[in-house]
């Protein structure tokens, strides 16, 4: 069992990895054609609304109440029903979404006057104009989450998981290719990903034809499932993405900041929660479906293994991922974006300051799509949405406080402790209701992981040195030096692991059922 889930992560884990380092290559050229300014701060806002729709309605709340349903509809029910259940769901889901889509297209002035209502006329106006354009996306990338979610659900991860590489590879596109048309060149990425929308969806039809469940749309509200999923929607909006809602919040504080914050606020999310994108969700993607299948299957033993191995393969790569953000950070961001003009080495400075705060919480951000799964593949939502509107309350208060002293970043270490927080509380609950019982070795297992991250730890603050040695390398030398360092750190840990007595079938022997 373990060994599937191991297969399966990896499999995640490594297209989502392909579709993050175009995601860098996406960033690296806009850095280097758009630089952080006014402009920049308008597309992020405006692109940051539907992105944060999306795993707020999509990937967050629909997905969690949808996939343990589908899981028992396929444990219980045939082919047939299977299919029947999904023409509904697509057919309720679709006009959810059309409305949804025509309203915030209409209403973009009023959506960015919520959410940055801290901007200028030019950004304000710039902002509103760019999502009716970007709107539309949250419709489509909703529906591909749809179909992601039906494939993942029958073991097929790969197409689900290399899907979001086809927005990078759009806005990289349209970057070199249609910038040089529009009066204010930025404009370019707002088409861009309205373009990757349609691309994404469209890409994985085809994996849903193959499994037999291409189904037609039919609208029935009072179908069992429909009734059931949009139940269990409606709190899963806020347990789902409280990570999503505090970033949110970061930007509506950062509209009433200097000009610039916008943009490194989205410069330093993009870098501090690479991991998380790569390997967070790589693993809450695996571990849902396989906790769902378990309590269909009312085996209690084999929910709370899974879990436990979901949480250790987390700690065992967030742990470095964030040491590595917050020791390694200023050579990152100047290789990845520095380039003397339009990103400056002031722009390198702030962005470091949140990144930097950010890390703090990347442990918190990963854990919590693992512990919240386990609550959502039970089908209980109200516990974890009491604990998501605390975190969000106590984000709301710590950001007012802390965005005096440390401005932007002060922000961003709001987002880490409520992040925190709202893990904590997921684990005391999950712990009292006998959800999860901890698998023997954790002692141990603590310890092999203070020893391998304190080795990285000093060798990461080693090979960082000044910010001045990397400004002054050439590109092809800073991203050598990065590759290298990079490698070395993977090693010493790998080594560092195996010195402490961990293998490969420690972790395997997790989770077997």
């Amino acid at each position: 069992m373990s060994k599937a889930l191991f297969k399966s992560t990896s499999l995640v884990s490594a297209m989502t990895f392909i579709s993050r380092m175009l995601g860098f290559a996406r960033d690296l050229i806009a850095a280097q054609i758009f630089g952080v300014n006014a402009m920049t701060d308008a597309f992020y806002i405006a692109f940051k609304i539907p992105n944060f729709m999306r795993n707020l309605f999509a990937e967050g709340s629909f997905s969690q109440a949808f996939v343990p349903v589908l899981s028992e509809y396929k444990h219980k029910q045939n082919q047939a029903q299977v299919r029947k259940f999904l023409g509904h769901i697509a057919g309720s889901l679709g006009l959810i979404l059309l409305i949804i889509t025509i309203l915030g297209v209409i209403g973009a002035p009023l959506l960015i006057h919520i959410s940055a209502p801290g901007l200028d006329p030019y950004r304000f106006h710039l902002s509103s104009e760019m999502l009716r354009i970007t709107f539309p996306y949250l419709m489509l990338i909703s529906l591909t989450a749809f179909v992601g979610s039906i494939l993942n659900s029958y073991g097929k991860f790969g197409l689900p998981s290399f899907t979001p590489a086809l927005l990078n590879i759009c806005l990289i596109a349209t970057a070199f290719g249609m910038s040089q048309f529009f009066s204010v060149p930025i404009e370019s990425q707002a088409w861009g990903v309205l373009i990757a929308g349609f691309m994404q969806f469209l890409f994985l039809l085809p994996g849903l034809y193959r499994i037999g469940l291409l189904v037609r749309p039919k609208l029935d509200w009072k179908d069992e499932g429909v009734q059931r999923v949009l139940k269990l929607m409606t709190p899963a909006l806020f347990g789902a993405s409280v990570g999503q809602i505090s970033l949110l919040l970061n930007t509506i504080f950062a509209s009433f900041l200097a000009i610039g914050s916008v943009s490194w606020l989205y410069y330093s999310e993009r870098l501090a929660y690479f991991p998380l994108g790569v390997f967070g969700v790589a693993l809450a993607t695996v571990v849902l479906p396989n906790l769902s299948r378990h309590h269909a299957a009312e085996s209690k033993e084999g929910f709370s293994s899974v879990l436990d191995w979901g949480i250790r393969c987390n700690l065992l790569i967030g742990l470095p991922a964030a040491l590595t953000m917050a020791i390694f950070s200023a050579p990152l961001i100047i290789t990845l974006f520095y380039n003397g003009k339009l990103f400056t080495l002031h722009d390198v400075i702030m962005t470091q300051q949140s990144v930097i705060t950010y890390s703090i919480g990347l442990q918190a951000f990963m854990l919590a799509k693992v512990l919240s799964s386990a609550f959502y593949a039970k089908q209980n939502l109200k516990t974890p949405v009491k604990i998501a509107v605390f975190s969000v309350v106590m984000n709301m208060i710590l950001s007012a406080i802390l965005m005096f002293p440390l401005a932007h970043a002060g922000l961003a270490l709001a987002s880490s402790l409520s992040s925190w927080i709202n893990v904590f509380a997921l684990m005391f609950f999950l712990y009292r209701r006998g959800l999860y019982s901890p698998q023997p070795g954790w002692i141990k297992f603590f310890s092999q992981l203070i020893f391998a991250n304190g080795v990285l730890a000093i060798f990461l603050w080693w090979a960082t040195g000044d910010i001045s040695d990397w400004t002054s390398l050439g590109w092809q030398q800073r991203v050598l030096h990065v590759f290298i360092i990079g490698v070395s750190s993977i090693a010493i840990y790998l080594a560092s692991l195996w010195i402490s007595q961990m293998r490969p079938r420690d972790l395997r022997a997790v989770g077997a059922i």
